[in-house]
């Protein structure tokens, strides 16, 4: 049996990158807020409840993208029938760009992501609902601080 070639994960994200259009957090911060721009949060619950959530972003979990874009999927959200511009974030910048061209594959536009993800959105002090629990527990209303001011 002849050994099959695996394609290396860097190898999808630079196709990924080539695909789509990558945004820097100076660009999502001036299009935060703005209500023909959806913010679509990938992260993990267990990241959300650890680190926080940038407000009025919409959690869809990165396993469920695929489901819920699809207006055919019992799991549609609704948010993906709408004329907004769809900008996809992750803890970094990495399952971001694999999602968003992914998204893009679907026929979703226009999609983007944000360099960095969460990561370098908290470091340039963009806004973040922190949870008020410890991390895994429940918290449905979460405190509004600056990121910056949260240390």
């Amino acid at each position: 049996m002849a050994k099959r070639e695996i394609l290396s994960v860097e190898d999808l994200i630079d196709e990924a990158e080539d695909a789509i259009e990558t945004i820097s957090v100076k660009q999502a911060l001036a299009l935060h807020g703005d209500a023909d721009v959806a913010f679509i949060d990938l992260r993990d619950t267990r990241e959300l409840d650890r680190e926080g959530r940038i407000p009025g972003a919409i959690h869809i979990p990165r396993g469920m993208m695929e489901f819920r874009i699809d207006p055919r999927s019992a799991s549609h959200h609704e948010v993906f029938s709408s004329d907004k511009r769809f900008v996809f974030f992750c803890a970094g910048g990495v399952r971001s760009a694999l999602a968003a061209h992914t998204a893009q594959k679907m026929g979703l536009e226009p999609v983007c992501h944000v360099a960095g993800g969460y990561g370098a959105w908290k470091r340039a002090g963009g806004p973040v609902d922190l949870p008020e629990q410890a991390p895994g527990e429940y918290d449905a209303a979460p405190r509004k601080v600056m990121a910056a001011a949260a240390g």
